[in-house]
């Protein structure tokens, strides 16, 4: 909604978001703390608030994000369990924490940030298919042809993940090149297996099985490679053409009312 506002300068979006905000308080669900979920709110208010010119910035907008995300880098790890075990988790939190060390000039946030990835990514991601398992229930789950299960939407979830903390990662900061490199490795991959209608399926590797096409993992690839081409993160010439093909073939999944069709329903249900 923010950033729909910046692309069309029709500022009607930017205000809703701020409506809702003003309801809730600025406050973040945090009755399942340290559940990644309940902080991705906390992105809508530290980009509202970075949008202000710092003479007219309200720091209470985000004292209740930043009390929850202090808590968070506070708490020691549990050996037991990744505290983002789903690969989800990556664009639910990280955005938040990279953009809270902007508000505060903090480095905190980031560096738990790049330490947490860092586990996420050693226990879900797969270096030689360049792809996040969705967690570790699925870590020895086959598709019907034999591969690995890597889906659609979770992928796209790091993908946009990948996107929004590079719009927040110092140019200086000696992680960035890992996740540049992440970046790429992870788009090259994606683009590599694009369906001949411009999208992708449920299940990555095996898109034999999914008749339908998934458009919410689409439409993450398609907003992180257009992220990453306008940033010449990726090459124009090579992914144009990409994000080309996936956005018509996004666009001939609306419905008469407006709504976009094909999505496969939240968890692990539907295809999956």
């Amino acid at each position: 909604m923010i950033a729909a506002s910046v692309t069309t300068g029709d500022p009607r979006y930017r205000q809703a978001v701020i409506d809702y905000a003003t309801r809730q308080q600025w406050k973040l669900l945090d009755d399942r703390f340290p559940h990644a979920d309940d902080m991705a709110l906390g992105q809508a208010y530290l980009d509202i608030y970075l949008a202000d010119p710092a003479a007219h910035r309200d720091p209470q907008r985000i004292a209740d994000t930043k009390a929850i995300l202090d808590r968070l880098v506070e708490r020691p790890d549990d050996p037991a369990k990744d505290l983002w075990w789903w690969c989800d988790a990556l664009f639910m939190a990280p955005p938040a924490l990279t953009r809270m060390s902007v508000a505060t000039n903090d480095p905190r946030y980031l560096l738990f940030t790049e330490r947490e990835w860092a586990i996420t990514t050693k226990s879900l991601y797969d270096p030689s298919h360049h792809l996040y398992i969705r967690d570790a229930h699925y870590l020895t789950r086959k598709e019907r042809n034999g591969q690995p299960i890597f889906w659609s939407r979770g992928n796209g979830w790091v993908m946009g993940a990948l996107a929004k903390v590079l719009q927040t990662m110092p140019a200086t900061d000696p992680r960035r090149p890992e996740f540049v490199q992440q970046f790429r490795d992870m788009a090259a991959e994606v683009a590599s297996i694009q369906g001949q209608d411009g999208l992708w399926r449920s299940g990555l590797l095996d898109p034999d099985s999914y008749p339908l096409p998934e458009i919410s993992g689409s439409a993450f690839f398609t907003y992180a490679i257009a992220y990453g081409m306008n940033e010449h993160i990726l090459d124009r010439n090579e992914y144009l053409p990409v994000i080309q093909r996936s956005w018509a073939g996004i666009l001939s999944h609306i419905y008469a009312d407006g709504r976009l069709g094909s999505i496969q329903p939240i968890g692990s249900t539907g295809n999956l």
